[in-house]
């Protein structure tokens, strides 16, 4: 959606490839994946048609530079959390929940970083390496006390954020309306079923 005002919203010399990934953010979340289109996000930035070509090549560049801005985002609302929480088992639990939430929150931007990361031989750097799948996994390495093998640690962390990715793609379900409301809210629901995970139980040490 836009308007006069927001095409001639300005942006700071240099900025220009940030304007445009913020700009196909606001695309995906207000109209879906079909609006977004480089004229249409040259549309929204306030810029001519042919400014995005000087820094992406075609749509599908520019949906891989919002979902590296996606998986970025997610992790540093999963580092906000871990250091907000009061220990291990209270940490995986806080970065389950703040996982969910940041997908029910921006669920066109969650659905492009999983599709743009889905055919690629490696999972995204700023996913694995040093990112949100890392936060996963040092939190139940944490957890654990180091007691576990590296295989353990990765099917472990695997398995954690299955679950996450699991929730965050049913939390809308009318189904567990009932249960949202026994426990008083969304967010309540979502921090009671990562506290009865029973995967984790192994490496609870109370």
């Amino acid at each position: 959606m836009t308007s006069a005002a927001t095409e001639s919203r300005p942006y700071h010399h240099g900025d220009l490839s940030r304007a445009l990934v913020d700009a196909a953010r606001r695309i995906l979340e207000s109209d879906g994946p079909a609006a977004l289109s480089l004229r249409a996000v040259a549309r929204e930035a306030g810029v001519s048609p042919a400014a995005p070509y000087h820094h992406f090549k075609d749509k599908g560049q520019l949906l891989e530079a919002v979902a590296h801005e996606g998986w970025v985002a997610l992790d540093s609302a999963l580092t906000s959390a871990r250091a907000s929480a009061q220990n291990a088992r209270d940490r995986m639990t806080s970065i389950g929940v703040t996982y969910v939430q940041f997908a029910r929150d921006n669920p066109a931007l969650y659905r492009v970083m999983y599709d743009c990361s889905r055919d690629k031989d490696a999972l995204p750097e700023t996913m694995k390496e040093e990112g949100a799948y890392c936060q996963v996994r040092d939190t139940i390495s944490e957890q654990s006390g180091g007691d576990v093998t590296d295989i353990d640690l990765e099917l472990a962390t695997i398995a954690a954020w299955c679950a996450g990715h699991g929730l965050a793609e049913m939390i809308s379900f009318k189904q567990f309306a009932p249960l949202k409301d026994l426990l008083g809210g969304e967010d309540a629901f979502l921090r009671a079923v990562f506290e009865h995970l029973g995967m984790f139980a192994k490496f609870d040490r109370g």
